[in-house]
């Protein structure tokens, strides 16, 4: 469950800084020699309110409150109270408010340029606890997220990659639930 909060994070936050938006989102587990993609949206009404539905799963991001919906379970944490998810939380805000915030602060985030795109590493220290994850890494072109890529230490990782983005389309508040 750690693991699909990480990945709500940062899907979540992988959106454009401004009102309402979509955009396709192609998610790809990726474990072992198998893999399985599957389609959905990226729905962003505000840098606080994100959520990447694909089939029967979603991750939704309200403010700081991040919630992993897996088919029937549902998983909630909150940037505020779990640390891993503290510079996970800025660090994302900074992507989606247009990348006006000085993030080299966080000893754990990389930040690069490469053909044009701003790449943002993430690798956490895991302290007293086992991480579900070894780094996620963020790719974003102009102001526009292009992919979220979780990667765990046995080589599997979860990639979503994002496209089509279409804005000023209306979105209800209960995407966001």
């Amino acid at each position: 469950m750690k693991k699909l909060f990480f990945i709500i994070s940062l899907t979540l936050a992988a959106t454009i800084s401004f009102a309402q938006t979509t955009a396709t989102a192609t998610r790809t587990v990726h474990k072992g020699k198998k893999e399985t993609t599957t389609t959905g949206t990226l729905y962003a009404k505000k840098a606080s309110k994100v959520a990447i539905i694909t089939g029967k799963d979603a991750l939704i991001m309200n403010g700081t409150a991040f919630t992993m919906k897996k088919g029937p379970l549902k998983a909630k944490t909150d940037a505020t109270k779990d640390m891993q998810y503290r510079t996970f939380h800025d660090v994302l805000n900074n992507v989606l408010l247009g990348g006006n915030t000085d993030v080299s602060k966080y000893s754990d985030t990389k930040i690069t340029k490469s053909s044009g795109n701003t790449v943002y590493t993430i690798t956490p220290s895991a302290g007293n606890k086992k991480l579900m994850f070894t780094s996620f890494v963020l790719t974003v072109a102009g102001k526009e997220l292009k992919s979220i890529r979780l990667n765990r230490s046995n080589g599997q990782y979860t990639e979503y990659v994002f496209s089509d983005y279409k804005t000023g389309v209306t979105i209800d508040d209960k995407v966001f639930k």
